[in-house]
């Protein structure tokens, strides 16, 4: 059985253990011997947007409402050719029909 061993973390410079647990678990999985203590591992992991497959959280773009005049964030970059509209007034003319592109119903 493998004993703990003392690390010094890369980040924060203080020592961290490696207990003879962990040292099994990440032989298991084939992952090298960690470089930052537990702390600054997760810290870097929020950092880069919490680690796996899981994107960003996404920022919105500050605009003014076409419709009502007050500020809104949109999720996406306006091109400045088109209206923009706050979540409510966007509800309002998509359910009242007020397509201006002239397309219809189907």
């Amino acid at each position: 059985m493998a004993e703990d061993i003392l690390l010094t973390c890369s980040d924060c410079g203080q020592d961290f253990t490696f207990s003879a647990a962990d040292q099994a678990f990440f032989q298991e999985r084939g992952y090298s011997t960690p470089k930052r203590c537990k702390a600054c591992r997760q810290a870097k992991k929020n950092d880069q947007g919490g680690g796996g497959y899981r994107s960003a959280p996404a920022h919105g773009t500050s605009v003014i409402c076409s419709g009502c005049g007050q500020p809104t964030t949109v999720p996406f970059e306006p091109r400045g050719d088109r209206p923009v509209y706050c979540r409510d007034c966007y509800q309002a003319r998509k359910g009242s029909g007020g397509n201006s592109r002239g397309r219809g119903r189907y």
